[in-house]
């Protein structure tokens, strides 16, 4: 396969990557987050990121069999060699997109946990005991918290 033919699927892969992270900062920034849709993204994402990985380590040896240093210089002179710098371009700018996508949305993820423990710890003083023991189970007590709380 040519240096342009695997930069042109590389960058399909990469693109369905972005798109996933898309539809993944969408489910988060709705008000009633779907676990389940969460879940499958999240599935689908890790299975590109592997593939993405095995594409550059294939781009990886090809280059340095060509005789082309395994760095970003060599990068690009492939890229240049072989008349693609233009899709290697676009390449790094979606990797540098996806890895902010990724960044914000880990941001996201952060700052929802937090909100979830605020509320767990509010609960919990409500209750005045823990509503989960050590192994993830809700702790049965007899007493029934108010559900306005």
């Amino acid at each position: 396969m040519s240096l342009a033919a695997h930069l042109r699927d590389h960058r399909a892969r990469l693109d369905d990557l972005v798109s996933l992270l898309d539809d993944e900062r969408r489910l988060l920034a709705a008000g009633q987050v779907d676990g389940e849709q969460l879940a499958e993204v999240a599935a689908r994402k890790h299975q590109r990121l592997a593939e993405l990985e095995r594409f550059e380590q294939q781009r990886r040896q090809v280059q340095q069999r060509l005789g082309y240093a395994d760095d970003r210089q060599g990068d690009q002179r492939a890229a240049d060699d072989a008349g693609c710098t233009a899709l290697w371009h676009g390449i790094l700018d979606a990797a540098r997109r996806a890895a902010r996508l990724n960044r914000d949305n880990g941001t996201v993820i952060g700052v929802r946990m937090e909100h979830n423990q605020r509320l767990l710890n509010v609960l919990q003083e409500q209750a005045g005991q823990r509503l989960y023991g050590p192994d993830g189970q809700a702790r049965g007590s007899g007493r029934r918290l108010d559900q306005r709380a």
